[in-house]
């Protein structure tokens, strides 16, 4: 058999009838919409089951570090004391923290009220953290020592908003403290939850205009959980399929230990990993913030399998000169969300690494979660596809009329399903122009295989019309990466006058590494058409701006440089 047929084997063993992973339609919003028939109805009965696994390790952060026993025990002394301030079924409550152990308790206990969780970007300045809380009127605002500074600028704004500190003993406004909030130790108050009510408000990252606050429900988070659970286990019944093995029955996918390094307040680290992973029982090391050195210290003292991180992030792993310095021979999975894998990537996780196996699942806030996943062998066998869809998503490619086109046709990506958001909130206008009779439009240009595979070619408004040729910034910055001394790089359209727009290319090289234009074209000549070899190049001293996720600014980066400047 080959790896494909392996694949498809274990998806249908893992997706029949009886099992957990059982699929039906059920009536979402008025349409017809693929589910898991046996799923949980709430992120409170999640939790719940979460908190079976006891006293396994759940929580570290630096010398901290908490069992499911004792998340479980704070989680609880929450929701009582929310339910005490009368906190109800619907009600908002806001949280701006960086990737604190809190973060998670919070959250779970927000949820288990039937209240809503709204992920402030901890990045924000006051405007923007201002502008968030008056879209979503939260009733509680839970924040850390700096979150504490910048709502302070903003207080007059808010003089009713209810404030809680954490991990500030002297906070620059009137707040009453995390510890005194979870110190009840009550018993979880019981609550009905309506699987498609609100369960978080996350903003999308807003490169262009305000931010959108996402409404992920219940019903679409519990569905992003057994998808990421689902395909684990479809993959590592691959994975023993090709080694031989004989099964009567799916294998499940070993629980994470997982290094979060990413932030909390955005689906990749929070729905995908941690919702996700909690269930599973695993243990998940939390990062302050992004930094090499720690991150393979944590990887060898916790004896992590799995990072959780944008690509770029193992690629600073791998590509690091202190590397060696390191065991991280305990890792089985590199790779995670937020961008797609580079397929030089791909290969380079196998090859630089003694166990770990690449990963990537290509999602958006969205969709509550994941679209696509792929891992293992089958990554290997297929480095340029973002994977097969998840088991309750329907998806296919669309032209610029909304018609479907066949396999290996590109159009914008499409998809519809359980995980699928309510809309956006107060944004009536922008719900209507992304969700489509049930179909959200993912903005994401790519095409199908004869298989289910996607492959990504690019974003819809980041494609570079070049004198009337289609240019997808993703292959430019394919063949870029392919070379040894870049580190990183994003191409992206240039003005110009005679053909429209011109492809331009930010790069910055590995330490040590020396490279300029000329050497650049040479090595993309022969990779792809001479139109498409970016007649601008900057080559950068510093790293590349990312936002919070890890995501490069491209706009950003665009306004600042000068063609003028260029190579």
């Amino acid at each position: 058999m080959s790896i494909i047929e392996h694949y498809k084997a274990a998806r249908e063993l893992t997706l029949q009838d009886g099992t957990m992973f059982e699929l039906g339609k059920q009536r979402i919003d008025g349409q017809e919409l693929l589910a898991f028939v046996n799923a949980p109805s709430s992120l409170r009965d999640m939790w719940l089951l979460a908190t079976s696994h006891g006293d396994a390790d759940y929580l570290v952060y630096n010398d901290e570090r908490l069992s499911y026993r004792q998340a479980a025990v704070q989680v609880a002394g929450f929701a009582h004391w929310l339910v005490e301030q009368g906190i109800e079924p619907g009600d908002r409550v806001a949280i701006a923290m960086r990737n604190y152990p809190e973060w998670m308790l919070a959250h779970w206990a927000i949820n288990a009220v039937g209240a809503v969780v709204v992920g402030l970007n901890a990045w924000w300045v006051g405007e923007e953290m201002a502008y968030a809380l008056k879209d979503s009127q939260p009733k509680l605002l839970i924040a850390d020592d700096r979150r504490l500074l910048t709502f302070a600028g903003i207080a007059a704004d808010f003089p009713h908003m209810r404030v809680i500190a954490v991990r500030e003993d002297s906070p620059a406004v009137t707040a009453t403290q995390w510890g005194d909030c979870v110190a009840g130790g009550a018993a979880m108050p019981e609550v009905t939850i309506d699987p498609d009510s609100e369960a978080l408000v996350f903003y999308t990252s807003g490169t262009t205009g305000r931010p959108k606050g996402a409404q992920l429900t219940h019903r679409s988070c519990v569905a992003n959980i057994m998808n990421v659970a689902a395909m684990g286990r479809i993959y590592a019944s691959t994975q023993a399929k090709i080694k031989g093995a004989e099964l009567s029955e799916a294998v499940a996918s070993p629980a994470p230990l997982a290094l979060i390094a990413t932030p909390l307040f955005h689906v990749t680290a929070n729905n995908c990993i941690l919702q996700a992973g909690s269930v599973a029982g695993g243990k998940f090391v939390l990062m302050y913030k992004w930094d090499p050195i720690e991150a393979m210290r944590l990887i060898q003292a916790e004896q992590l399998t799995t990072l959780s991180a944008v690509p770029m992030m193992s690629r600073e792993l791998l590509m690091h000169p202190n590397r060696e310095d390191y065991d991280l021979s305990t890792l089985t999975a590199m790779g995670g969300g937020g961008a797609a894998m580079q397929p030089d990537l791909v290969s380079k996780v196998a090859a630089e690494t003694k166990r770990a196996k690449p990963t990537q699942g290509y999602g958006m806030t969205e969709v509550s979660g994941i679209i696509t996943y792929i891992a293992g062998d089958l990554f290997l066998a297929r480095p340029e596809s973002a994977g097969p869809l998840v088991p309750t998503l329907e998806g296919c490619a669309r032209d610029k009329e909304g018609r479907s086109l066949p396999a290996g046709e590109i159009g914008e990506i499409c998809v519809r399903g359980s995980p699928v958001i309510k809309g956006y909130l107060n944004r009536p206008e922008a719900t209507a122009e992304t969700i489509v009779d049930g179909w959200l439009k993912t903005g994401d240009l790519g095409y199908f295989d004869e298989d289910g595979f996607i492959y990504l070619v690019d974003r819809a408004k980041d494609m570079i019309l070049r004198g009337g040729e289609n240019i997808y910034g993703a292959e430019v910055e394919n063949g870029i990466f392919d070379h040894p001394a870049v580190l990183e790089c994003i191409a992206f359209a240039v003005p110009d006058e005679r053909l429209g727009e011109e492809v331009g290319a930010a790069i910055h090289l590995k330490e040590g590494a020396m490279l300029d234009a000329a050497g650049m074209r040479e090595h993309l000549a022969a990779k792809m058409a001479a139109f498409k070899i970016p007649r601008y190049m900057w080559f950068l001293a510093e790293p590349l701006p990312r936002n919070a996720n890890g995501k490069f600014l491209k706009r950003e980066l665009k306004d600042i440089l000068d063609p003028a400047n260029a190579d």
